[in-house]
């Protein structure tokens, strides 16, 4: 699944996936999952044969996109797809699957969390991305300790407090960034208390800046 331009949030059982614009979510086969589209979104979906479908993740991935794997993806869903014959889509796949498979995954899957003391603090903090309340504040209120719940956010989601927070703000913004929304306006929404803030953090997880990720996807 090819986010041409726009947001697609892919649920599975695993978790979310988020896939920006000029990323590939990739959902192996045997995996339940339903998906949105955020904002003005253009998306391209590409099956793949077992034979090829063995040589990308054998679990949910947002992966970056080459130049090449994003034209190839164009080719395969586009207008003219009916111009190639059988054996020429096959050939533009494995050519896709070979860019797919040397591919970056991006830390942009929120984790489902199975305990319920951490699906508590996630429906908590789903609802509110902005809140800063610490984890020992949050643990009051489910009743567990601040180091009962870092053991599970470490064992079972295999990622600090802070890291899988930052990671479900970074994804609450791309999704208001695609519904058009300015990058102060996000800074704020998604609980940082400055954009600059904001900014080196977005940066950091997609790899560019929200305003080029704005000028970029359009």
């Amino acid at each position: 699944m090819y986010a041409a331009r726009g947001v697609i949030s892919v649920h599975t059982e695993r978790g979310t996936l988020i896939v920006p614009a000029n990323r590939v979510g990739w959902t192996p086969a045997g995996f339940t999952h339903y998906h949105r589209a955020h904002g003005n979104t253009d998306m391209r979906i590409v099956f793949l044969p077992p034979s090829l479908a063995r040589l990308v993740p054998e679990h949910p991935a947002v992966l970056m996109v080459s130049d090449l794997a994003r034209e190839l993806l164009l080719a395969l869903t586009g207008l003219r797809v009916g111009d190639y014959d059988r054996g020429a889509s096959a050939r533009l796949r494995r050519v896709l699957v070979d860019e797919l498979h040397e591919a970056r995954e991006q830390p942009l899957q929120l984790p489902e969390a199975q305990d319920d003391r951490l699906q508590a603090i996630a429906q908590l903090l789903y609802e509110r991305p902005a809140d800063n309340t610490s984890l020992a504040e949050l643990g009051q209120r489910i009743g567990a300790s601040a180091r009962t719940l870092s053991r599970l956010f470490h064992d079972e989601l295999g990622m600090t407090f802070y890291e899988w927070r930052t990671q479900l703000r970074i994804c609450h913004a791309l999704v208001l960034l695609a519904d058009g929304h300015d990058t102060i306006h996000v800074a704020h929404a998604c609980g940082w208390a400055n954009p600059s803030s904001f900014i080196a953090a977005f940066t950091n997880l997609i790899g560019t800046t929200p305003g080029r990720y704005r000028t970029n996807r359009r």
